[in-house]
């Protein structure tokens, strides 16, 4: 059984001693904001959303670097106890320490709704192979994006951050990125 944790203390590391960005990468990521609204216009493809939007993310948050590296396309396996049930899919792209999950990025078409990648985010992160430390989910559809926290120790909980937007008036892309720099951090 999965549920979410009403535990304010539970997912603080979204909020909690997010790094400082330099000119150079709230330059870089007022562009890709720009770079995305225009291209935006035009049917968006789950590849742009990666390439657009979440590589210049995953380079600003330092996981191209060691110790880390990518998987993509991932498949993961999960088996339901009280149903019997086997489910298949495949993580668009993992962000690893070896033996260590950190986050898993679902990205979606630019017009889908966060919900149906949270859903399928959150069934990746079950079958994360090392239950003992938490794993922590990233969803993005280009224009928003949304952050899980999930822990199974004991019964499985989760819950994530705040939605932020692309098309605030701030650039949230910053908060975004300090983000993922922190979660890099934390691991590091």
């Amino acid at each position: 059984m999965l549920i979410q944790t009403d535990d304010e203390e539970f997912f603080p590391e979204w909020q909690d001693d997010l790094p400082k960005l330099n000119d150079w990468e709230r330059q870089t990521l007022d562009e890709v904001k720009d770079n995305y609204l225009h291209l935006s216009q035009y049917p968006m493809l789950e590849a742009i959303v990666k390439m657009v939007v979440l590589s210049p993310l995953l380079r600003i948050a330092g996981f191209y670097r060691p110790p880390f590296y990518l998987v993509s396309e991932k498949e993961v396996q999960i088996s339901t106890e009280d149903e019997g049930k086997i489910l298949r899919g495949r993580i668009d792209v993992l962000t690893c320490k070896p033996e260590f999950w950190i986050v898993v990025i679902e990205a979606k078409r630019g017009e889908y709704s966060l919900k149906v990648g949270i859903r399928q985010a959150l069934a990746y992160m079950l079958a994360n192979p090392n239950p003992e430390k938490p794993t922590f989910g990233f969803v993005t559809n280009g224009t928003e994006f949304i952050f899980i926290k999930l822990s199974r120790q004991n019964t499985p909980q989760y819950d994530f951050s705040n939605e932020f937007s692309l098309l605030n008036c701030d650039n949230d892309l910053y908060t975004v990125a300090s983000i993922l720099k922190r979660l890099a951090q934390l691991v590091s």
